[in-house]
């Protein structure tokens, strides 16, 4: 293993054994330095769940010790700190070399749940910054911090938030902001443009040493190929068919649930299919799909309806990278065929469950696309339509969900063929299922910013309580009936871009 250098910030215990397998790849797959202090940092919030998974105590994150760790401040004792490089394409076109701007990996931990790397993001200026200042803002942060939690919480694979701490340390941005950073949690920060980085400079030795230790630690099943997809003897196919399953799994998800990611660079790609880099995202308020939620967006490429083809377009470039590794361009393309088969398969189970439907019939798909079609005509609000209809479904009043449609009469035929389509296939809806796939509280828009703006004036229980609301995101509370009702009508006009 590389040797860890001395470090000049002070080191803290606490009490997990640190482990740095990324750092022992070698120093063309990063730079090592330390976090830059952050002054007179202040703690905004924390994750006990994600310490629980950590194994930390939830009463040490009130420490001292927590927030100067967590702040750039301090490093963990046994951390090797060090900013990872990368490549990508953003918007479509070939970026060229990028990184970890503003993000440190500390290092890794054992977990019950397997090893967790640990990483701040807003630490400061690094070589791969470019013209960034290597800061995240308290704004953006809090964003971060609140939906990495709550889609943990809706069952989507993400990455966690465990910290996050704020400082009057001026940042520029359009106007001039305060700094954040925000500690995230996740079995590995890997994306699709590492593996560009190394194809794209021929780079081809790093590259299989990078897949290699990917296959090995994350994909042990596509070791010899034949038991990943059946690529007898070709790992490197084998991981290019896993990803794209586990993307294809994750994009139906998205979709299914109403969100929206906003910027699906090639460099926002987790190898391991998780949801990553929470920049201008936004759960659907009104059902549309060609809603783009990020303004820096000017064609809509990242708009909802274009997910699923962004992500497997993303797919192709990973394959590009690693052909050099497979070989026969053949065997890359088959590898990739298994999203086109496996997404629309997991977001058509996905929406039967929220139909209320525990069996696939013929003709399913038909009302799915219906339904859909008519909230987006009527602009009908996403999660309210699907959890007014899981109650419906158990009370029998059907009309709090007509009500929502200004084509009744389009909300009445569609009512109207489905029940008999059910009838037909023999079932029932499950009015249960439902509840457990539509949730009641999202992370609206609206939502984030009442959160920012008390934050902002130096105030945190709204955010906390929108935290702990989150956690539950399909129970229904008396107390958290505030987060489920329709957006104010200033929402509309709330503007989300890449800046953070």
């Amino acid at each position: 293993m590389t040797p860890s250098p001395s470090h000049a910030l002070p080191a803290v215990d606490t009490g997990l054994a640190w482990n740095n397998r990324f750092a022992a790849l070698g120093p063309a797959f990063y730079t090592r330095l330390e976090p830059r202090p952050l002054p007179t940092p202040h703690t905004v919030a924390h994750s006990p769940d994600a310490a629980a998974l950590l194994g930390l105590d939830a009463d040490w994150l009130h420490s001292d010790a927590a927030l100067q760790i967590f702040s750039g401040n301090a490093l963990p004792q046994g951390s090797d700190p060090l900013a990872s490089v990368y490549s990508g394409h953003q918007f479509g076109v070939w970026a060229g070399q990028l990184g970890d701007g503003r993000a440190l990996l500390l290092g890794e931990v054992q977990t019950p749940q397997g090893p967790q790397e640990i990483q701040l993001k807003g630490s400061g200026l690094t070589p791969y910054s470019r013209m960034g200042d290597g800061r995240a803002v308290l704004r953006s942060s809090i964003r971060e911090f609140l939906c990495s939690e709550a889609m943990h919480a809706l069952g989507i694979p993400t990455t966690r938030a465990l910290y996050l701490c704020g400082s009057p340390e001026p940042v520029q941005r359009e106007a001039v902001e305060t700094a954040a950073v925000v500690t995230r949690v996740a079995p590995s920060f890997i994306r699709f443009g590492h593996f560009e980085h190394f194809a794209a400079r021929g780079q081809f030795g790093e590259l299989q040493q990078l897949a290699d230790y990917v296959v090995e630690r994350f994909y042990p099943e596509c070791q010899d190929g034949a038991d990943c997809g059946g690529h007898a003897g070709n790992r490197y196919a084998a991981l290019l068919q896993a990803v794209s399953e586990r993307s294809a799994a994750l994009v139906a998800q998205w979709q299914a649930v109403g969100f929206c990611h906003g910027v699906l660079n090639t460099d926002n790609m987790s190898i391991l299919g998780l949801t990553i880099d929470y920049g201008p995202f936004q759960f659907l308020d009104h059902f549309d799909p060609g809603h783009i939620c990020n303004h820096s967006d000017h064609q809509g490429r990242y708009a909802y309806g274009q997910q699923p083809g962004v992500v497997l377009w993303n797919l192709y470039r990973l394959g590009q990278a690693l052909q050099p590794l497979i070989g026969d361009p053949t065997i890359a393309m088959g590898a990739l065929e298994s999203y086109r088969t496996l997404y629309p398969q997991h977001f058509m189970q996905r929406m039967r469950a929220k139909l209320g439907l525990d069996a696939a019939h013929e003709g399913d798909s038909t009302h799915i696309d219906a339904i859909l079609h008519l909230l987006a005509d009527n602009a009908v609000d996403y999660p309210i339509f699907w959890r007014r209809l899981s109650r419906a479904v158990g009370s029998g009043d059907f009309d709090p969900v007509r009500d929502l449609c200004a084509d009744r009469a389009g909300w009445d035929r569609w009512m109207l063929s489905f029940s008999e389509h059910v009838a037909l296939t023999n079932r029932a809806l499950d009015a249960n299922l439902m509840l457990k796939n539509n949730p009641h509280i999202v992370l609206r828009n609206h939502l984030a910013q009442q959160c920012i703006e008390a934050a902002q004036a130096g105030e945190f229980s709204t955010l906390q309580a929108l935290q702990t609301a989150l956690q539950m995101p399909f129970d229904e509370h008396p107390a958290h009936e505030a987060y489920a009702g329709f957006p104010p009508d200033w929402a509309a006009h709330l503007s989300i871009s890449c800046s953070s």
